[in-house]
């Protein structure tokens, strides 16, 4: 079969359209598809595998829903190759419909007419061995202003056969990802690896003194200074810290990491708010945690009266959090002591004496924990925190002197 490549011109003009596998792909690579910001990216695995992680700004439109690919999948080791694929061609033709307009609104351009169904039927029909042995793809040479990269786990099957239909309807400007997502995730891992971070600063105190208000206050006036950890990981980095949140999986942790570490820090600083290796279930890189563990610290200091307001906001401003907590509870409970304290925690929640519970927390469980991990280190700086705004300012200017200093 010959292969043609597609002329440049945008509109597909020709009464028969070609076949779609006559075409030729392109693709990008991930380094280049990450560097573009103007790019849409549509990621075409099924929600679960979204859900887990994907690209910085890739929109789900999955070929095959959870349990579809589920049984192609078993179909692919239980019986055959030809058996998943046939299964899944039977699938593409029922939801192509559906696929195309959600792709064309991304792509903000209008529904594809009718000879769309020609096309997938064109790509249907093939058997297997015709459609592994016919697309060819090649590198692209320039992008367009608004590249659509389309890609599904490693630049195969689902990928090609929907950029080869994009392609057959005459959209110019559709690239497949070199290596799916499996390169991105790769490229990730390599990227954290390599890393190196500048000069580090930790704010640090007891929980409740509000490092994560100050951190962010800080990130406001001096934009770029911070790589926030608990805001990539979606998690407080405690037993509770899950509350009114939704954790992210590790991967999508490390990936919004490198995102974070890609774009830079300008001042040739950064700022954490100390953390245990583990925020939630999320492992800081090692890069990351040699570069917070080596950093200056600030101490953060306020009344227990202020500690007990900012947690009693973090915790209980979800609507569904007094739900969550009860669920949570009984764990610090048992680390308590199950006899003296079993019930206690939860039902002081359930009677609505918060911040009796809140000093609880922090008095018997919180504080010892903190103290004892903090036994014998140093800070540099001592601030009042019960204002963030002053607070971040007060911070901001000493390391301001810190770095002028060394450079002087």
């Amino acid at each position: 079969m010959d292969k043609t490549v597609l002329r440049t011109s945008s509109a597909f003009t020709m009464s028969e359209p070609p076949h779609p596998l006559e075409l030729e792909l392109t693709s990008i690579g991930v380094e280049a598809a990450l560097a573009c910001p103007t790019a849409r990216v549509v990621d075409l695995r099924s929600p679960a595998e979204f859900e887990e992680d994907h690209l910085p700004g890739a929109i789900n439109h999955p070929l095959f829903g959870d349990a579809e690919r589920e049984l192609i999948g078993t179909l692919y080791k239980q019986v055959s190759p030809e058996a998943a694929y046939e299964q899944a061609a039977s699938l593409v033709k029922e939801g192509i419909g559906e696929l195309l307009e959600s792709i064309s609104s991304t792509a903000g351009r209008e529904r594809p007419g009718s000879h769309a169904e020609q096309l997938v039927n064109a790509i249907t029909s093939e058997s297997l061995a015709s459609m592994t042995g016919a697309i060819k793809v090649s590198p692209a040479s320039a992008l367009p202003e608004h590249p659509l990269i389309v890609h599904c786990w490693r630049a195969g099957m689902r990928s090609q056969s929907v950029v080869a239909l994009l392609r057959g309807l005459g959209w110019q400007d559709v690239f497949l990802l070199e290596g799916g997502y499996k390169t991105y995730r790769r490229h990730v891992i390599e990227s954290l690896a390599a890393a190196q971070l500048p000069q580090s600063f930790v704010l640090r105190g007891l929980t409740g003194v509000g490092k994560t208000l100050v951190l962010r206050e800080l990130e406001k006036s001096r934009p770029g200074w911070v790589l926030d950890l608990e805001l990539h990981a979606k998690h407080r980095s405690s037993v509770l810290g899950m509350v009114g949140l939704e954790p992210t999986s590790q991967r999508a942790f490390e990936g919004e990491l490198a995102a974070r570490l890609r774009s830079g820090f300008p001042s040739g600083l950064v700022v954490y708010e100390g953390e245990s290796r583990k925020v939630g279930d999320s492992v800081v890189p090692e890069c990351v945690w040699d570069s917070l563990v080596a950093g200056l610290n600030i101490k953060l200091t306020t009344s227990i009266a202020r500690r007990v307001e900012v947690l009693s906001v973090d915790y209980l401003a979800a609507p569904n959090a007094t739900e969550q907590l009860l669920r949570q509870l009984p764990f610090i409970e048992e680390r308590l002591g199950s006899k003296k304290w079993k019930g206690v925690l939860t039902g002081l929640l359930s009677a609505g004496r918060t911040e009796e519970l809140v000093e609880v927390l922090l008095e018997r469980y919180y504080d010892p924990l903190y103290l004892h991990s903090e036994k014998g280190r140093e800070h540099s700086l001592e601030v009042d925190s019960t204002d963030p705004c002053a607070c971040a300012e007060e911070v901001a200017a000493w390391i301001e002197g810190v770095r002028a200093g060394m450079e002087s």
